[in-house]
């Protein structure tokens, strides 16, 4: 053979090795790509062939699926459309789903492996079995209330967020974020217009696509003050113990004066400690701050869950739940290690780099309400079979002890004090035990203040629920009317259960 003849045929063993490898690639390498990719229409049509099960709250379908004559079978309804959607979430043709849509999206599509069982029946019975049915812990009476009010605030405040808790469980109640949308606009069969949709949703400056209450930090103002007052009490102070006040305080090392939010707000040389926190005094949470360090106030807040970046709400026992962004508290020591007085002032009143979500405000409010044992929070009561069969039932968990049940007690009868006494009389609920803590937060230059309320309401000693409200930029009396939003929440869950 000549030497042409022997380079075309070298060629030609190459490609034919490309080919063969490539061959493989695609067959074992990809396919499982391919074939669960959202453009491959068949893989659409089959989906669509087998319903999707219902995501209950409070007995009631807050997502189901109804039948259709086209080639998707089933079209996917969300009955209460902006209430729940960032909680619940969407599961869109194209695309990944979102919310509690994702989180159980294989026992919702009949995928997973505990319903094997149904899927092996229908080989012989050529049916297809319906997908399982999710539980929510959500209180259907609470979540509209919670929606309802945000969207009508007082304070014409246009971003907010609420999250109610179970204390002694760590069920969320209620998880709303607003600006909100209409999810059955994302799941229409129409992907052009379900896309267009979604891109306007995408592009407005409002992000309504946000779910606020896990995927936002915000300065928390004055409701820090519970984690400054969490740190003296475990240091040996107690809520009778004096602390220097007055109307104006300039950390060393500064010339910016801390003053209160007005003139009759704490202008002793001195208060005690339940009386800081039930005036809200700044001048003596900034000097608490202070004479604590950096190492004390770091410590408590991290106590209550700040830092923590692996926190997911969802099923317990799992970890595919939302995902919380972490609390922070930023530094507070100088770069020679030393303490950033200053800083540690500013920190001290929810000021300087501290920033919350409004999932970690509840938190902080449930885990004094459950004596200092903080449980871990989820969204997923109980799955059923599409039979009702049922599977995983949630069973509460501890997440963290936040502080000594002397301390949280402590607590209490403070945050109690300031809604009986001080800044939170808006959240008081007849017959009722309510404690709270509200917050006002310095924003962005020329921006409103954020206005904040974290609280609990318990009865005969038992807790109840816990709650934390954020309106962002509500300016001027902002925390008054989350006191107000707080308290109509909690009353929503507690007749939820049965209480007046």
């Amino acid at each position: 053979m000549n030497a042409p003849l022997r380079r075309v045929g070298v060629v030609a063993m190459v490609l034919f090795g490309l080919l063969f490898a490539n061959l493989n690639f695609v067959q074992w390498h990809k396919a499982n790509d391919y074939r669960t990719s959202q453009y491959n229409g068949r893989v659409q049509v089959a989906e669509y062939d087998r319903q999707r099960g219902v995501i209950q709250v409070s007995g009631k379908p807050g997502a189901q699926s109804i039948t259709t004559d086209d080639s998707l079978k089933f079209l996917r309804q969300y009955p209460y459309k902006a209430e729940f959607a960032h909680v619940i979430g969407y599961k869109p043709v194209n695309g990944e789903a979102t919310g509690i849509e994702y989180i159980e999206n294989e026992f919702l599509a009949g995928t997973s492996d505990q319903l094997f069982a149904d899927r092996l029946r229908d080989l012989w019975s050529n049916e297809k079995t319906p997908g399982g049915n999710v539980v929510t812990t959500l209180s259907l009476r609470a979540q509209q209330t919670a929606y309802k009010e945000l969207l009508n605030n007082a304070n014409d405040a246009k971003v907010g967020s609420v999250v109610a808790l179970d204390p002694t469980t760590g069920a969320v109640l209620t998880m709303v974020s607003t600006p909100s949308y209409d999810p059955n606009l994302l799941v229409s069969h129409d992907t052009k217009a379900a896309n267009s949709a979604y891109d306007r949703l995408a592009a407005d400056p409002s992000q309504p696509l946000l779910n606020r209450a896990v995927k936002e930090t915000y300065a928390p103002g004055s409701i820090f003050k519970v984690i400054d007052s969490a740190a003296a009490l475990e240091r040996g102070y107690t809520m009778n113990t004096s602390i220097p006040a007055g109307s104006s305080y300039t950390a060393p090392g500064t010339t910016h004066a801390i003053k209160n939010a007005a003139p009759s707000i704490c202008p002793e040389a001195q208060v005690t400690l339940i009386e800081a926190l039930t005036e809200s005094c700044n001048t003596g949470f900034a000097q608490l701050g202070v004479a604590l360090g950096p190492q004390a106030l770091a410590d408590t807040a991290d106590s209550f869950g700040f830092g923590d970046d692996s926190l997911r709400v969802g099923q317990l026992g799992k970890d595919n739940g939302m995902l919380v962004a972490p609390s922070q508290v930023g530094k507070l020591t100088t770069d020679s290690g030393g303490p950033d007085q200053p800083i540690i002032a500013q920190t001290a009143i929810g000021q300087a780099d501290v920033r919350v979500t409004p999932m970690q405000a509840a938190l902080m409010a449930a885990t004094v309400a459950n004596g200092g044992v903080q449980m871990r929070p989820y969204l997923v009561q109980q799955l059923l079979g599409p039979d009702l069969t049922p599977y995983d039932i949630a069973s509460p968990r501890q997440l963290r002890t936040a502080c000594t049940q002397g301390v949280a007690q402590s607590l209490q009868a403070m945050m109690v004090s300031v809604v009986e006494n001080g800044t939170g009389k808006k959240a008081q609920i007849d017959g009722y035990v309510v404690g709270g803590k509200t917050g006002t937060a310095q924003n962005a230059e020329n921006a409103k203040d954020h206005g904040w309320f974290i609280g609990f309401a318990m009865k005969d000693g038992k807790p109840l629920v816990a709650v934390a409200v954020l309106l962002a930029n509500a300016g001027s009396g902002g925390s008054g009317e989350a006191a107000r939003i707080g308290g109509q929440v909690m009353k929503a869950v507690i007749a939820d259960r049965g209480g007046k």
